[in-house]
């Protein structure tokens, strides 16, 4: 498992321009970037797309109570490497809030809407952010083909009640509902608990007002029986990618164990659950090295 595949210099650059970036408006999309909706299994999700579409395709997936936004800094940088670079909502969250509203929310709701996305388009690179990182790797096992390679950002290392090793719920998580984890996600969340920025927490914040609440619910209620899906994972044929930040809501020494599991390289930095709006720079080049390898 490789730890050190770019150089110092480049490293310490990409840091650099992350120290960088500071505050900003995250209702702005990307320069460039296309909005649109995809009609999925389980309804109308909205969607980001940047780059020319006929170049190597890249599919980021946010985690729960997030969003498409979470990876405007990175559309720009993949789509200047040469990558056509997409994402959007879960079902039931932020601008999809509608998709799901007739359903329960299971792993087959999300993994069937991921399945369609994956093939209306070529064969992608794949990123999976926290609980979507379970879905991506669902994803991959059933469906190989659609997948070039597996970036799992955050993601819960673990199996079960991923919880109970959780820094700061894992106490209380035996007795938690999905419910009551939901609400101390949302508090944790509302009340600045990640400390982000004041343009970052007031767009968080005001995404809560569509995010269907029943669908965090029942993704807490999905991480508190998450499927132990390493044995298959290691077994895939495509290159694979754990990172987290070294903050993270689960201790570092549990990513890198599932890293080592899931026969992934490992990477991590210098930041908490949320790589990929503190670190971009860091975490897109080692995605770059990632599809490289893909390529290989």
């Amino acid at each position: 498992m490789s730890t050190d595949s770019r150089s110092e210099r480049a490293a310490g650059s990409a840091a650099a321009l992350d120290a960088a970036i500071g505050d900003i408006d995250w209702t702005i999309p990307p320069a460039g970037s296309v909005r649109s909706w995809f009609s999925a299994p389980s309804g109308e999700l909205a969607v980001v797309s940047l780059g020319d579409p006929t170049h190597p395709r890249a599919v980021l997936v946010p985690g729960a109570t997030g969003s498409k936004e979470d990876f405007a800094l990175m559309l720009p940088l993949l789509a200047q490497a040469g990558y056509f670079v997409q994402s959007f909502d879960l079902a039931g969250q932020y601008e999809s809030h509608a998709a799901g509203a007739d359903r329960a929310y299971t792993y087959e709701l999300f993994i069937d809407d991921l399945v369609a996305f994956l093939e209306a388009g070529a064969p992608a690179h794949l990123l999976g952010y926290s609980f979507a990182g379970t879905i991506a790797q669902s994803v991959a096992i059933r469906r190989p083909e659609l997948v070039l390679s597996l970036a799992l950002l955050t993601t819960p290392p673990g199996a079960g009640n991923v919880f109970a090793t959780m820094k700061w719920l894992g106490p209380i998580a035996p007795i938690a509902s999905p419910r009551r984890g939901a609400g101390l996600m949302i508090w944790g969340i509302v009340t600045n608990k990640n400390r982000v920025p004041p343009m970052r927490l007031e767009f968080v914040r005001s995404r809560f007002a569509l995010t269907r609440r029943r669908s965090v619910d029942e993704i807490i209620g999905l991480m508190m029986a998450t499927p132990d899906l390493r044995s298959s994972v290691r077994a895939l044929p495509v290159p694979k990618l754990v990172v987290a930040g070294a903050h993270d809501l689960w201790p570092l020494t549990a990513h890198q164990r599932f890293a080592r599991d899931i026969d992934a390289d490992f990477r991590a930095y210098a930041t908490g659950h949320s790589p990929s709006e503190t670190t971009p720079h860091q975490l897109t080049a080692d995605l770059l090295d990632l599809y490289a390898r893909a390529r290989g």
